[in-house]
């Protein structure tokens, strides 16, 4: 058994409340993000071209949108480039893979032959420290729907319409990126976003369940 959720005295939003208890089975996280490097190696074995690797509703994705990689990547020359801030900059293989959709997140699992964690795995293993690389650098995709906890009740007011009333058809991330203010990262944080958008620093790390 382990306790989910938000436990202390500062602030924090409604979605991160109550506190309840899960249970969970035996799972090994990736201690790393899935790096560009590694990504790379899934474009080459045809991971954007390949539909049984997707979702039904991630492929039809990726066929409206033409995707081909991450989102902000440019392909010149043969040569996979990245838009950055600084403009056009190359691919560094060891660099945490960035701007990629649930959908891609998805299908590199079932590439890779493991799964995405779900929020609560995630959470037990940032809370113990097995993650050195959990905070200020990507969000990451779990595969948990984004989805009151048990007891929620929506806060009176503004709060209420913040969190509450999206809790629909958008998965959920955790940790917390670059460009994350320091006061919303905590293990109990809950990002959300439709399993499409890939507009945000979002990345991911792998899960492999014990036997």
């Amino acid at each position: 058994m382990h306790m989910i959720g938000y436990n202390g005295g500062g602030f924090c939003f409604d979605n991160e409340q109550p506190l309840h208890q899960v249970v969970l089975r035996p799972v090994r996280l990736s201690p790393s993000l899935i790096a560009n490097g590694e990504w790379l190696e899934f474009i080459a074995d045809g991971g954007y071209t390949t539909p049984t690797l997707w979702l039904s509703d991630g492929w039809a994705t990726v066929e409206a949108q033409h995707w081909e990689a991450p989102g902000y990547w440019r392909k010149v020359d043969g040569v996979w480039l990245s838009m950055t801030l600084g403009g056009l900059r190359p691919i560094d293989p060891s660099a945490p893979v960035c701007h990629v959709s649930y959908y891609e997140a998805d299908a590199y699992a079932r590439w890779a032959g493991k799964d995405l964690p779900t929020e609560q795995e995630w959470e037990v293993a940032a809370k113990s420290g097995v993650l050195a690389d959990a905070f200020g650098v990507v969000w990451q995709w779990t595969r948990s729907a984004y989805t009151p906890y048990p007891g929620y009740k929506a806060a009176p007011g503004a709060l209420g319409e913040y969190n509450g009333k999206f809790m629909v058809n958008q998965i959920v991330l955790r940790g917390s990126s670059l460009a994350t203010p320091e006061g919303h990262t905590r293990s109990s944080y809950r990002n959300f976003f439709y399993p499409a958008a890939r507009w945000q620093f979002a990345g991911l790390r792998l899960a492999e369940y014990e036997n």
